[in-house]
């Protein structure tokens, strides 16, 4: 074994695949529950579209974690899992009939709604069903986050959400339909966030929008200020587990949650990307005329975040002990983009030495295709292996 992996073991798998360290997982799950569980109200749903792999999301499950959902597909696997349906919430901007039904029959929490033809929709598909449908609305609070330009969901430009000005005239329309209840207010501000700073702005908003509500006598039940948190993609041996204390710590200092309010998080890629590697087999090392490039048989159909938000992985050569030299690790797809990193220090590399791509368990096998033909990599845990 090289430091975490057992390499030995990982001789007779076919390549690429997907290693989950559980016990990391398992101690991010404690860590959340204990930093959540210390201010009353909080409750933490785990958003399945960082990670679907069904040991995974039993892990999650067996911690107590609600799901945050996207899609009927999302749904389907959490109550699969063993998610309660009493914990499940239901978002994304088009959802479709057959998803809404599958929330409804479900008994689903609540859906977050963003817009008003959504809102009726689910109102005349409840109606069918005879069920009324619980919603809270998703509100764009045009608020920017410090991250990549990709993944902001909450700015005014964004797709996401119902405009503020809209808010009141939207509760109204609810309360209009005899198949909804309103039960809560819905916000997401964006991905990979590592500045408290951020999340304290959307506080301040989300104060303003409740005193504004009261003074029309309209109370919330349910406030959920999505999910959001980064991690440390530079270090993930020295910071594994995020800042779940100054997350939680934050929304506690700074939102004036009324009496007897939930708050709820969507908490994705900072319960699962540590604990996730893909792990590729050096197939070539191929001097070039500028550079030497270490040619992997990962390519961007296993991970696609390097090609799609030029996002850092943290790479090591789990098979050497060598002294160092710069490579860039490129994959086998037919594409000029299907480069992991480029001039990276690591461990003199040949054929057949394993590659470990770290904090890869959130968007990785999840987002994985099928392009060239290729298959889909495995998932393996540490529990199995």
């Amino acid at each position: 074994m090289k430091g975490k992996f057992p390499v030995d073991r990982f001789a007779s798998i076919q390549t690429p695949f997907y290693y989950y360290d559980m016990e990391l997982l398992r101690q991010t799950l404690s860590a959340i529950n204990q930093e959540a569980g210390k201010h009353e109200g909080f409750v933490v749903h785990y958003a399945v579209k960082a990670n679907a792999n069904p040991k995974v999301l039993q892990a999650i499950r067996q911690a107590g974690l609600g799901a945050d959902c996207v899609s009927g597909g999302e749904i389907q696997a959490a109550i699969k899992a063993g998610f309660p349906a009493s914990k499940v919430v239901y978002a994304g901007v088009g959802k479709s009939d057959w998803e809404i039904n599958l929330g409804l029959d479900n008994d689903i929490f609540c859906f977050n709604v963003e817009s008003v033809p959504e809102l009726e929709v689910i109102n005349e598909l409840a109606a069918a069903r005879g069920k009324t449908a619980r919603v809270a609305f998703r509100l764009n609070p045009n608020v920017g986050a410090h991250t990549h330009a990709n993944i902001t969901t909450g700015l005014a430009e964004n797709k996401f959400g119902i405009a503020m000005r809209d808010m009141e005239s939207v509760i109204a329309r609810a309360g209009e339909l005899p198949n909804i209840k309103f039960v809560g207010l819905h916000f997401h501000i964006g991905s990979q966030i590592l500045d408290m700073g951020d999340f304290q702005a959307l506080c301040n908003r989300i104060n303003d929008l409740q005193d504004q509500l009261e003074r029309q006598r309209i109370t919330v039940e349910h406030i959920n200020v999505g999910g959001g948190l980064g991690i440390d993609y530079a270090h993930p041996n020295r910071v594994p587990i995020p800042d779940f204390k100054a997350y939680f710590d934050t929304y506690a200092r700074q939102l004036k949650l009324r009496p007897g309010q939930t708050l709820h998080f969507e908490l994705g890629r900072a319960v699962v990307a540590q604990c996730g590697t893909l792990i590729t087999r050096t197939l070539y090392i191929k001097e070039g005329a500028v550079k030497k490039f270490a040619i992997v048989d990962a390519g961007f159909t296993d991970l696609i975040r390097p090609a799609l938000y030029q996002a850092y992985h943290k790479i090591e050569n789990i098979s050497s002990d060598l002294p160092l030299e710069s490579y860039d690790v490129v994959g086998p797809i037919c594409e000029s983009t299907d480069v992991f990193a480029k001039q990276i220090d690591l461990n003199q590399s040949h054929r057949g030495d394993l590659m470990a791509i770290r904090s890869a368990g959130a968007y990785g096998e999840i987002m994985a295709s099928c392009y060239n033909c290729r298959p889909l990599p495995k998932g393996y845990t540490s529990d199995e292996i």
